[in-house]
């Protein structure tokens, strides 16, 4: 057998599976929310929670869907919002990303200063803190993933934000859109609400569009005008960093080395890692819809499958996740945690309010 064979028959046995089960869990998912009435609970949300309840029977046999579902809950998320650009134009684009700088601003303010003060009443190591408020400001686990190796965080201390902010998220998908409307909420509102205080993309998704179809456009807008905030973010805890370790090493000697031999350097930052690309495809998608080129019919296909693949990407989510990792992750992360998002939820809420955008 040549090499070719040998990588397609190994990419046929690593993708298809996880691929293909969450496929079935968006097709039950979206079954299931249009027996609750007016949507209530969407497909996504439930295409994650069944996900996660079924996880301990799939990792008996993770070698078989785990790179599919990588695959999935990355690329097909980033697809979705990739194709949900055609159903925009770049005046709803504006319209709802001028305010969302506004409200952002308060929620990062909020995130990382009660963050670091929670975490100096906590006890808490200065990495696991940051790495929450980062999630909780930011946009969950990306930002997490992305400030991680510029801090040179701990995988525990990884584990332990992304648990915390993941927990909060999942309450926050299902009581948000009940929320928004016993507040009477419009559309516009409650999408700026929902990106700007809901952690994670994928349930900054779940929530928008279990409220509304028009909710959860304006919600990944805000969401993805919020995700930018990444690179300056990385800039800073990289430049903290540094100076850290360089205080460090001049407090215990010049040249003093670690324990493995090699002296300890400030980690080098990747551009290209951090920047979200696909964000530069979801503008071009809006670029086709607000030149009227495309006639509406295709639209509101390509429409369908960005929401297909949304309640795929969560449903792989869902996959991946364990309660029992999530719940062992410890109690204080986890108070932090739920503090800040809550308090970011609050700021968000009453920015908006204030300016009468609700």
């Amino acid at each position: 057998m040549n090499k070719t064979n040998a990588t397609i028959l190994n990419i046929a046995k690593k993708y298809p599976l996880g691929i293909l089960i969450s496929a079935a869990l968006a097709v039950i998912g979206i079954l299931l929310s249009s027996l609750i009435p007016k949507g209530l609970i969407s497909g996504g949300v439930f295409a994650l929670l069944i996900g996660m309840m079924i996880n301990p029977l799939i990792m008996k046999k993770k070698e078989y869907f785990t790179s599919g579902l990588d695959f999935t809950s990355k690329k097909f998320l980033k697809l979705a919002i990739i194709f949900m650009g055609i159903t925009l134009s770049f005046a709803q684009v504006v319209e709802v990303g001028k305010f969302s700088l506004i409200v952002m601003s308060f929620t990062l303010i909020t995130a990382f200063g009660f963050g670091y003060l929670f975490g100096k009443l906590f006890k808490m190591d200065w990495k696991l803190s940051s790495l929450i408020s980062a999630g909780t400001g930011i946009c969950g686990g990306s930002a997490i993933a992305a400030i991680s190796p510029v801090i040179d965080a701990k995988d525990s201390d990884i584990a332990y934000a992304m648990s915390a902010t993941f927990i909060f998220d999942i309450i926050m998908v299902i009581v948000f859109p009940i929320l928004g409307r016993a507040f009477n909420m419009t559309d516009m509102g409650f999408g700026l609400w929902a990106g700007t205080a809901v952690n994670d993309t994928s349930s900054v998704v779940a929530a928008g569009y279990a409220f509304s179809d028009a909710a959860g456009n304006y919600a990944v807008i805000v969401k993805l005008t919020r995700t930018l905030s990444i690179i300056p973010i990385v800039l800073i805890f990289a430049l903290i960093n540094q100076r850290l370790i360089r205080k460090q090493n001049l407090a215990t000697a010049c040249n003093i080395e670690l324990e493995d031999g090699v002296q300890q350097v400030a980690p080098k930052i990747n551009f290209i890692k951090i920047f979200p690309f696909f964000i530069i495809l979801f503008i071009a998608m809006v670029g086709i819809k607000s030149s009227g080129i495309v006639p509406q019919q295709t639209c509101d296909i390509i429409a369908s499958i960005s929401k297909f693949f949304m309640v795929m990407a969560l449903g792989a989510i869902g996959l991946k996740t364990n309660f029992k990792s999530v719940f062992k992750s410890g109690f204080k992360p986890m108070l932090h945690g739920f503090i800040i998002s809550l308090l970011v939820v609050v700021v968000a809420f009453t920015v908006q309010y204030c300016f009468g955008q609700l």
